[in-house]
């Protein structure tokens, strides 16, 4: 039953005393209580630990921690870490790196790693006087954070650029202060939001400084970094002669199998409809890395779609191409993620998958990550155009199915040996079920 009157306070409670509030929500309170206290680590210091990333928790939600080997990017191999709940995912990922590692693997490089923060203000007074200080403004900003950015200086980051930008044409007064950052190693994300905070203060303190501005002509909006990174980018590409492309779909003429497969990333750059469901299959690969790393996969996607979107069309994130009898497949995409700072070390597993990894910097685990999302867009691909994608995602579903439909061990052993080979539905599981009962 839904919450029915509020609750005040709810966030100074003890854990207990929020599980005991939410437990009543239920028909059975007692089951709701057993399975939210069971997903509670048994460890009292890592479940503290656990509690403490996030507000008002009660239980924990898990998801499997899966690696997919065979990864050779750039001369190397890494076991991937993946987390996710979608089986296929994993499965298309190790199908692909396995079938590219014979063929030369994953070739990739980091372009650029900028970050963009913006403070949003309004100007009540002449934009072209404002243009004209904005070296003395840049000069000023530097000075009022310099104590923010030392240490990431000392990393090899900080502020690489500032720009006022004149949008008056789109809101009434309206303009934006842009801020270019290196963050190293680091998302970077607290750190950024800090120095915008105090490069919005530090606008205000100058205007209100320097004579021949208007009272009150400036106003302060928000100050926040962007997830659209647009400069913070990464490349991964595979290439092969067309024959070895028989392969990886021995049913069909390896020719005919590159001709389909450039068609379809064609038809991801041309439909929206397609491109959506084309850069979410990347996304399952580069989210899967994205999460076990400790990294924030809802700003990787936000900027994934941005970029996708980048000259007013949505269109795909790949491409693929045939030139001179040789098949290439290529990934740009913008991925601002960390290897220090945030979950990265706090969390066990996360600081787990970067040992794993090698322990690689920023720019590597950008490489790791876009691999990953090529070797799934090429599994979905591939499937696509041959067999179809539900043969294969929904055999990776049958133990699911199975589960849900309540099946024992023996049952579960003896459907495994019955729908190998055969396509899988939900009633043709539940029909051979009701047969062997």
């Amino acid at each position: 039953m839904p919450q029915t009157n509020l609750i005040q306070g709810f966030s100074r409670l003890s854990s207990e005393e929020k599980r005991k509030l939410v437990e009543n929500l239920f028909d059975e309170p007692h089951n709701a209580a057993a399975i939210l206290r069971s997903f509670l680590h048994p460890n009292p210091a890592i479940q503290g630990l656990l509690s403490e990333f996030s507000e008002n928790t009660i239980s924990n939600f898990v998801l499997p921690y899966n690696v997919a080997p065979n990864f050779l990017i750039n001369g190397k191999f890494y076991m991937v870490p993946m987390v996710t709940e979608e089986s296929s995912v994993v499965a298309a990922a190790s199908s692909a790196a396995r079938f590219w590692a014979d063929r030369g693997g994953f070739m990739a490089r980091t372009i650029s790693t900028q970050k963009t923060g913006q403070v949003h203000f309004l100007f009540r007074d002449n934009p072209a006087l404002l243009l004209q200080h904005q070296r003395a403004i840049e000069a000023h900003l530097r000075q009022a954070t310099s104590s923010l950015v030392k240490n990431m200086e000392k990393r090899g980051g900080g502020i690489v650029g500032f720009e006022i930008l004149n949008r008056t044409a789109d809101i009434d007064h309206y303009f934006q202060l842009h801020v270019k950052f290196e963050t190293a190693d680091a998302m970077g994300a607290n750190f950024i939001n800090s120095v915008l905070e105090e490069c919005a203060m530090a606008l205000g303190d100058y205007f209100e400084q320097i004579p021949g501005f208007a009272p009150s002509a400036y106003e302060r909006v928000m100050a926040i970094l962007s997830n659209h990174v647009p400069d913070c980018l990464v490349e991964v590409s595979v290439r092969c002669p067309i024959d070895d492309l028989a392969d990886a779909a021995p049913e069909t003429e390896a020719s005919e199998f590159a001709r389909r497969f450039v068609l379809a990333l064609e038809i991801a750059g041309k439909d929206i409809y397609r491109a959506a469901t084309h850069n979410k299959g990347i996304m399952n690969g580069v989210d899967a890395v994205v999460i076990a790393t400790g990294n924030d996969f809802r700003a990787i996607e936000a900027g994934a779609h941005a970029y996708a979107a980048r000259s007013g069309q949505y269109t795909s994130l790949s491409r693929a191409s045939v030139s001179n009898g040789i098949f290439e497949f290529t990934l740009t995409l913008p991925l601002a993620v960390g290897t220090v700072g945030g979950l990265t070390k706090s969390h066990p597993l996360a600081a787990l998958s970067l040992e794993m990894l090698g322990s690689p910097g920023a720019a590597e685990l950008m490489q790791i990550a876009a691999a990953a999302g090529l070797a799934n867009n090429f599994s979905a691909v591939k499937s696509l155009i041959t067999t179809g994608i539900q043969a294969g995602h929904m055999r990776m579903h049958l133990p699911n199915i199975l589960t849900q439909l309540g099946a024992t061990t023996e049952e579960k052993e003896k459907a495994a040996d019955f729908f190998r080979g055969q396509i899988v539905s939900f009633q043709k599981v539940s029909d051979f079920l009701n047969s062997i009962r």
